[in-house]
């Protein structure tokens, strides 16, 4: 059984879109989805420098748009099957068009929306975040309670992102509980927490406007892991899951609860595969990350895609509000 799943914010890097270009219809594709973003995305994904794709009005566009547009490279021959599929915080809209509750538009014109209302909500204040490698759990959740931060990402295999004001970070950074490493990253705000707060209002102005279908294969999302094919209530936690935390944890006990036998990670690829390595034993991973791994991505849909019995399951129909 073979999930495939789309990266979340701080997976870009400067001229990650270039190799794909070669391709044929490749650029065409992402000049459609330059149109509907609003923004050259083709441009970004080549010649911008990593400060730049950081703006988060900037990056989460490009990552969807990479994701979808990997997914054609991959799947336009038709041949290939897969049982379900996922996305880390943003990929979760490229994932939602993946599994039919969205069209690739209103993917696409949903996040320009997103990033740009939430680089409005972390500009109105100096917040951020900071990774957290190690550690007992237990004592790690104590004291980002303890500073007034919110564990925004719960990555599994010992990662946690801590979100909240930059003097609390900084506090955290300063004094971090036993045996972990804190790494401050380079982004714009308190992501998944209650300062994104007027980020969920314009996005669930924007959500108004589209009637979701029901997904054709099993969606994880990131509020709790759940499976959920009900396009509505897929649409109502992608809406939410802006100021809430993602459980990327859950998601990965999900899937080994699925039977999950191979995930397969769209470009730019590399983080998510990292974690399963560690958290997902005895599942085979292939990181999508140039158009030199398309022949070890499809040969492994090939081996472990495609199980009637994933799509069947009254275990997968669930939908969960």
């Amino acid at each position: 059984m073979l999930v495939v799943v789309c990266p979340g914010q701080g997976a870009q890097s400067p001229g990650m879109l270039a190799p794909w270009l070669d391709l044929a219809g490749v650029a065409d594709r992402l000049a459609g989805y330059s149109d509907i973003v609003g923004m050259d995305l083709v441009a970004h994904g080549t010649t911008s420098d990593a400060p730049t794709i950081r703006d988060t009005a900037v990056a989460q566009p490009l990552l969807v748009a990479t994701a979808l547009a990997t997914f054609h490279a991959l799947f336009d021959s038709g041949v290939l099957a897969i049982d379900a599929v996922a996305g880390h915080s943003v990929g979760e809209l490229g994932a939602a068009a993946i599994a039919g509750v969205l069209t690739e538009r209103e993917a696409l014109e949903l996040v320009a929306v997103r990033g740009a209302a939430m680089a409005r909500a972390a500009a109105a204040a100096p917040t951020g975040m900071s990774a957290l490698l190690g550690g007992d759990p237990t004592e790690v959740l104590a004291r980002l309670a303890e500073l007034g931060l919110t564990p925004a990402n719960v990555n599994g295999g010992g990662q946690v992102v801590a979100a909240g004001s930059l003097t609390a970070l900084a506090a955290l950074s300063a004094a971090p509980p036993a045996r972990t490493r804190v790494i401050p990253l380079q982004v714009a705000g308190a992501f998944h927490t209650t300062t994104m707060a007027p980020a969920v209002a314009e996005l669930a102005a924007k959500a108004a406007t589209i009637t979701p279908a029901d997904a054709r294969l099993p969606l994880l999302l990131n509020a709790d892991g759940a499976v959920v094919t009900a396009g509505t209530d897929a649409l109502k936690r992608l809406v939410a899951q802006v100021a809430n935390p993602v459980r990327w944890d859950l998601c990965q006990q999900a899937m080994q609860a699925l039977g999950v036998t191979a995930l397969l990670e769209l470009a730019p690829a590399g983080v998510l595969t990292g974690l399963a390595r560690r958290t997902l034993p005895g599942v085979e991973t292939v990181a999508v990350k140039a158009p030199g791994d398309l022949d070890a991505a499809r040969d492994l849909v090939r081996r472990h895609g495609g199980h009637p019995a994933a799509l069947t399951s009254p275990d997968l129909q669930e939908n969960p509000s």
